[in-house]
């Protein structure tokens, strides 16, 4: 069993990555090789609309011909049984480098045909992780929940199966004083920090459990 992480905040210490850490943790207890990959390491754009991964007969039908940093990832996605993406909420979407990593993660294997199927050679659990400013409720509010399918119902299209875990109320700031942010309740921060993030920990941890489990 190999389950790989990305990480597309670009902080490598904070919520997101500490929750992709709590889900390779839960599939390293159930046996499995894990990896994590921060994205923001990497050289890589999104998708350039060349279409040679729909080429028929075309060397790269199926697969994304750009050669960077991502074309060695996406070999050993190929390889893997399970994914973990994970990435901060900024103005209501995943961060630029998420978003371009998922252009070239889901657009090779895509087809153009009704109903749409998937060129992917296997099945491979997905999993992602959301973390946001937020409250729970001002998420419903704003319609967040509906992104959040949309990227299940597409995952799931492409790997065979998805889900996906949600972080409220984040702590941005290891001081609140030092920042601009009047918005929020620092001493309300820090006590859902202490008291709530350890059980979302607890959640990605099962995540990570779920998704490396033997079927």
């Amino acid at each position: 069993m190999n389950v790989m992480a990305f990480n597309g905040s670009p902080r490598k210490k904070w919520n997101t990555a500490t929750l992709l850490g709590k889900a390779l943790e839960g599939a390293a207890s159930s046996g499995a090789e894990t990896e994590l990959i921060h994205l923001y390491d990497l050289n890589y754009k999104g998708c350039i609309s060349c279409f040679a991964c729909k080429t028929l007969g075309g060397k790269s039908y199926g697969r994304c011909a750009v050669q960077d940093d991502l074309a060695p990832v996406f070999s050993r996605v190929e390889q893997a049984d399970a994914i973990i993406l994970g990435s901060p909420i900024y103005f209501g979407e995943i961060s630029g480098e998420m978003k371009s990593f998922m252009e070239r993660l889901i657009f090779p294997y895509a087809t153009y045909t009704d109903p749409p199927q998937s060129l992917f050679p296997g099945k491979v659990r997905a999993g992602f992780i959301y973390t946001m400013g937020v409250t729970e409720e001002m998420m419903n509010q704003v319609g967040y929940a509906q992104y959040f399918d949309r990227h299940e119902m597409i995952l799931t299209r492409i790997y065979g199966s998805s889900e996906y875990l949600c972080s409220f109320d984040a702590n941005q700031f290891d001081d609140y004083s030092k920042v601009l942010a009047t918005r929020f309740d620092p001493v309300k921060k820090k006590k859902r920090y202490e008291e709530v993030f350890p059980l979302d920990c607890r959640k990605a941890f099962e995540l990570g459990v779920r998704l490396a489990e033997k079927r």
